[in-house]
């Protein structure tokens, strides 16, 4: 009886025991059964799907796809953003030396941009400007790094020279003088080659076509530029459409990284008003003839009343 009674008494506690561990977990089980639990569902639903978890796929196997992403990546910015050229001589020395390499911006110029005055810019051979000049000759992988923009452009028909004039302009020197644009006199001592005579041989002056620009080296007696291909067509002037777009700084060696900004002297108010002066001229005589006619025809009349 006494045994009897204990066991009685012993089987409501292991009850109210349990009824502790439902409230703590909610069903009784603890949280390391819980944990143990769950891993083995896992390892059940593992197998019941007839295979193991799936494996990284190899670097090696995605090798190839980065790097495809990688040229692509590449040939759009070079198409479109900029684009590394390398200098191949000294006609814009100092600005830019021999083996300079130079980011061009080829961004602007599809949202219209055009190139403007002191700009230092990149363009296509219009035809005769580097005739009997040697050229590089890039191997097969030179040229299609180039190609793809992770080297300077191989390109042998291209060069780099710094704008003067723009359509609209008149510009014009004398044998040892300045370089005269819409009448003002430049001061180029900020760009131009030490010792370097703004121009040697007299020119102009020369009204450029709207569309077109008249470039210019730096190193004025070491630069091929437009005043020496007035006899090609353009009379030494370049169409628009044949600039790459601007250099804007040099990328390489890191000891001449440097940017490129445009000469104050091109930022002054009198070149844009000589210009101006011209169409308000013709607007002014236009606007005059009328008035010019209407009177002589009056005075006409007068003398025939009479």
């Amino acid at each position: 009886m006494a045994v009897g009674a204990r066991s009685g008494h012993d089987e409501p506690e292991k009850r109210a025991d349990e009824a502790i561990g439902d409230e703590a977990t909610g069903d009784g089980v603890t949280d390391d059964e819980r944990a143990h639990d769950d891993g083995g569902g896992d390892g059940e639903a593992a197998g019941r799907s007839g295979g193991s978890p799936k494996k990284p796929r190899s670097f090696w196997k995605e090798l190839p796809l980065l790097i495809g992403i990688a040229l692509v990546l590449a040939l759009l910015i070079k198409t479109f953003l900029v684009q590394a050229f390398s200098i191949p001589s000294e006609s814009m020395m100092n600005t830019l030396q021999r083996g300079d390499r130079v980011l061009v911006d080829k961004l602007t110029p599809w949202f219209g941009s055009e190139p403007e005055r002191g700009e230092v810019v990149v363009f296509h051979d219009p035809g005769g400007w580097l005739e009997g000049q040697k050229t590089p000759d890039p191997n097969v992988v030179q040229k299609f790094l180039s190609f793809i923009g992770l080297m300077p452009s191989a390109e042998e028909k291209d060069l780099i020279k710094r704008v003067i004039a723009v359509g609209g302009d008149t510009v014009s020197c004398k044998e040892g003088g300045k370089v005269v644009l819409n009448g003002v006199a430049l001061d180029e001592s900020a760009y131009l080659y030490p010792g370097s005579m703004p121009c040697q041989d007299s020119f102009g002056p020369i009204k450029v076509p709207d569309g077109r620009i008249w470039v210019m080296g730096d190193n004025r007696q070491n630069s091929l530029d437009s005043r020496f291909h007035q006899q090609l067509p353009g009379g030494g002037t370049i169409a628009n459409d044949l600039v790459v777009g601007r250099a804007v700084v040099i990328a390489w060696p890191v000891t001449r990284w440097a940017t490129l900004p445009v000469p104050d002297i091109f930022d002054q108010p009198a070149l844009n008003q000589a210009v101006a002066a011209a169409p308000l001229g013709a607007a002014g005589l236009a606007g005059a003839l009328p008035l010019v006619l209407w009177r002589r025809k009056k005075r006409t009349a007068g003398h025939t009343a009479e």
